[in-house]
Order: C-alpha cells, then structure tokens, then sequence
C-alpha cells in the first residue's frame, strides 16, 4: 500500500451509495485518507486487515448483534483501530452496543457531511463523539451500572433457571424467533418470557438486562 498522508480510513457499509458518498468527501481532505472500502462478505476481514486503518468506519448493519464476532476478530487483528459508527436510527440499545464493541465516535444516518468528517477527525486523535441526545442515555445507563451492586438479580428477583438460560442465549445475539427454535418454543412465549424478565430485573433493555446479569456473576 502507498504511504498514506493524514490519518488512513477504511469504509465498512452495505450501502455502496452511502461508501461512495463517503469516499468522495474524505478524498477531498487533506488530514484523511479513504485505504479500502466494501460491504461485510467473507473477504472483508483479509481487505480490512491489509489497509491497516487507523480508523474504520461501519454501518449499524454491522454492529448487529448477529456480525459481533467478526467485528471482534478485526479489532484482535488490528489492535489499535478505532471505529466510528454510524447508526440508522434513534434505538438506544443499538448505540449501547456499539460503545460496548469499542467504538468511539457515533453519527446518525441524517448526520451532515461536516459532521461525518469531525467525528472521525475527532476519533482519529483519540477523542469520543456521539449526539447529545446519547451523552443523555450513556450517562443515565453508567448511573444505573454504578448501582448494580445492590441487586441480587438470580435470588431475590427470581430468575428462574430457564430465564438465565434465555439470558445466556440473548447474550450469544439470537432473536426471539431464533430462541424458540433453538428451544422449541412458540416466539410469543420467548417474548413474554423477556419481558417478564426485563420487569423482574428492572432493565431498560435487552442489552442492560444481560450487562446485569454478568455483572451479578451469572454465567452467560
């Protein structure tokens, strides 16, 4: 690869519109560099690691629960990356799991092109980036982690041992319809058994849900 002048990027999205777009207004800045671009496929893993982002920059698409391992297997294989999200809409649990996976710069679909090129200048130099409507969630959520010593999740609150095994398979990624397969049960008893426990544990989310239990000691 030829030496690379400003930070290097990489463009990992489904949408070839929104990688051309993007491609298109980093190549006109002088302190950012587009080294790859492509959709998640089974070669996108060899295509990444051989750019060698500085920062790599990705759709929701692939924060999905279902594609966590791989983005996994690419922040062991370049240790140092760093990764702005950009997410396609307003779901909470969704930016949650992107802060969780390591990302550090988040943008909306609707974010402006000045928007796009700041938080990932901002990354790039090790800052954090989200709207400030997240900033609100993200503090409200570490508030609540600061209090989790004083639940007792699995005795007090009564998870019943099929509602950890449905904690463990949720914390794997499945869907509700997948749980019931797995386990052979109609999708609306998987949903009710969710929302069931979200009340018992007093989790905002499917994600809060499974950080408590961990946190709680419960194996997942």
């Amino acid at each position: 690869m030829d030496d690379v002048t400003g930070s290097s990027v990489f463009l990992l999205a489904q949408n070839r519109l929104l990688r051309e777009a993007l491609t298109k207004i980093l190549s006109n800045k002088n302190d950012l560099a587009v080294v790859g671009s492509c959709a998640l496929s089974p070669a996108s893993m060899e295509e990444i690691v051989a750019a060698n982002p500085q920062v790599l920059v990705l759709d929701s698409f692939t924060v999905n629960l279902a594609h966590i391992e791989f983005l996994r297997a690419v922040q062991q294989s370049l240790p140092g990356v760093k990764l702005v999200m950009i997410g396609m809409d307003f779901e909470e649990s969704n930016f949650l799991q992107a802060v969780r996976e390591g990302a550090l710069g988040y943008v909306l679909k609707d974010a402006s092109a000045l928007e796009v090129v700041s938080a990932i200048r901002a990354v790039a130099d090790g800052d954090g980036v989200c709207p400030p409507r997240f900033c609100a969630f993200l503090f409200r959520y570490l508030a609540q982690k600061c209090q989790l010593p004083n639940f007792r999740l699995c005795n007090s609150l009564g998870l019943t041992n099929r509602e950890q095994q449905l904690v463990s398979l949720i914390s794997r990624g499945l869907t509700n319809k997948e749980i019931a397969a797995q386990l052979r049960l109609a999708e609306q008893t998987v949903r009710n058994h969710v929302h069931r426990m979200l009340r018992k544990v007093g989790a905002p989310h499917r994600l809060a849900m499974v950080d408590m239990c961990r946190v709680q000691g419960l194996p997942i």
